[in-house]
């Protein structure tokens, strides 16, 4: 199995051998499968044998590999996976964080400590020492000294079981070792699962499906929730829509039905019209005026009016110094002196001395007046004697001027139409209400044909012939009415 080792006659040296020593199993046969393991670690699996590729076959029911483990035992296990989790979470939380407190030092260790040299010069003379020793403290903010993020490869994995393939089966074992027929080929689609389709990643930049893609999506697995309220938003657009439709068709039955009316109208008045021309060119009835020249009338009249009312009231309006000072004479004594208003007088421009004194026959030569004579108080000091009046009592006339408007107002005619006939008379003006008259024998007659049809066919019957004359004359009357319109 390899080469003998001898002391040879080249110098004595020993040569290496790569023999492998011999090992027996229980039943003292040689194990063969050394050679299979030779060159792999310690740790890995191995299959040599043939046993490896059978099911191990169970012996008892008794035997102690499938017995439950017991309380004790799972508390136990429990336990140490416990704590094997915790230190490995807690490794990773220290090292993720930058910063963090000191680790907790384990408790310091006393040790006595006997020197192998004894004496008075050695160990100051000492045969023993106690000796306590600590964990050296590290420093929670120095940096790591070691890479411990390099990244080694890995090794080989153990190697795999080898496969043995069997021809087509007939019977197919399933897990509970029941066995069927024959798998068919759709039991076999059923069975396959579809491998993962990343939709993030493409390493090799295959070129995959969309069927693969969906299938691996697992999209296909979930029912589909469709929410009621669109078979209610449809149903009120369809409800919507079928108003619509009626209000449409509603709304033009209307006009049509109107656009008849309007017809039947404008031929009504059509006719009547044309009615109203045979009978004014047969002389039946004279032809009267137009409602646009009655029409016109009564607006000229009634801007008339308003320019005469508008006329009055800016003059009424136009001095207010005037209205003012009419105010002012309304006022008493004590109002116009507490107000400070000037005293005014009547008198106007006269002199405010007496005019006795003036142009007198007698003076101090002639005597100056009799003695005896008692004419002082004889006269007013001042002529004008209506002061007093001014003063303390109104006069009608300043009366009749500050009140103005009212009298206007009052003597106004409160029963003058605001539209006038044509051929009445806008001058005439009346006192009271309108008054009726009993119509006489004769205007019986009248009231019972308002409308002259009784008098129609006399009038007709002694209507005289027409001058060619009078017919062109009206013929271009009416010519012109028709182009106005």
């Amino acid at each position: 199995m390899g080469k003998g080792s001898g002391n040879g006659g080249g110098g004595g040296s020993g040569s290496t051998s790569n023999a492998l020593a011999v090992q027996l199993d229980e039943k003292g046969k040689v194990k063969y499968d050394v050679l299979a393991r030779q060159g792999h670690g310690k740790d890995k699996i191995v299959y040599s044998k043939l046993t490896d590729l059978l099911p191990s076959a169970v012996t008892s029911e008794d035997d102690p590999e499938l017995q439950r483990p017991s309380l004790e035992e799972l508390e136990d296990t429990t336990e140490k996976t416990r704590l094997a989790l915790e230190k490995l979470t807690q490794g990773k939380i220290s090292s993720a964080m930058p910063v963090r407190c000191a680790e907790k030092q384990a408790p310091a260790q006393y040790i006595r400590y006997t020197p192998s040299q004894q004496g008075v010069s050695f160990n100051s003379g000492a045969t023993q020492r106690v000796i306590r020793m600590v964990e050296q403290p590290k420093d929670p903010m120095e940096p790591p000294k070691f890479k411990i993020n390099k990244k080694v490869p890995r090794g080989p994995p153990s190697p795999p079981a080898p496969v043995m393939h069997s021809p087509t089966r007939k019977k197919c074992y399933i897990a509970d070792f029941s066995y069927f027929s024959q798998v068919t080929v759709k039991e076999q689609q059923e069975w396959r699962i579809p491998p993962c389709v990343s939709n993030w990643k493409n390493a090799k930049g295959y070129t995959i499906p969309l069927d693969k893609r969906l299938a691996a999506d697992g999209r296909g697995l979930q029912s589909v929730h469709i929410n009621e309220k669109f078979a209610k938003l449809a149903e009120a657009l369809y409800i919507a829509d079928r108003k619509a439709r009626e209000q449409v068709e509603m709304r033009a039955q209307l006009e049509k039905k109107m656009a008849q009316k309007e017809k039947v109208r404008k031929e009504e008045s059509l006719k009547v019209l044309a009615k109203k021309a045979r009978e004014e060119h047969a002389g039946l009835r004279p032809a009267t005026t137009t409602a646009d020249d009655a029409e016109k009338e009564r607006e000229k009249l009634r801007l008339d009016r308003a320019r005469d009312r508008k006329r009055e009231n800016a003059i009424a309006n136009s001095n207010a110094e005037r209205r003012g000072k009419l105010a002012n004479r309304e006022r008493d004594v004590t109002e116009q002196i507490a107000l400070g208003l000037p005293q005014k007088t009547a008198g106007g421009g006269e002199a405010q001395f007496d005019q006795r004194l003036f142009n007198q026959s007698r003076g101090m030569d002639s005597g100056f007046g009799d003695d005896e004579a008692y004419n002082v108080y004889d006269r007013p000091w001042r002529e004008t004697g209506n002061l007093g009046s001014n003063i303390y009592r109104p006069t009608r006339a300043a009366e009749n001027e500050y009140a103005a408007d009212l009298d206007q107002l009052l003597s106004t005619a409160r029963f003058v139409p605001d539209r006038g006939f044509s051929g009445a008379d806008a001058s005439a003006s009346r006192s009271g209400p309108v008054e009726f008259q009993r119509s006489g024998v004769g205007d019986e007659k009248d009231e019972d044909d308002l409308f002259g049809v009784i008098g129609l066919l006399s009038e007709a019957k002694k209507a005289t012939k027409r001058n060619p004359e009078g017919d062109d004359r009206g013929r271009d009357d009416r010519d012109k009415r028709r182009k106005r319109e």
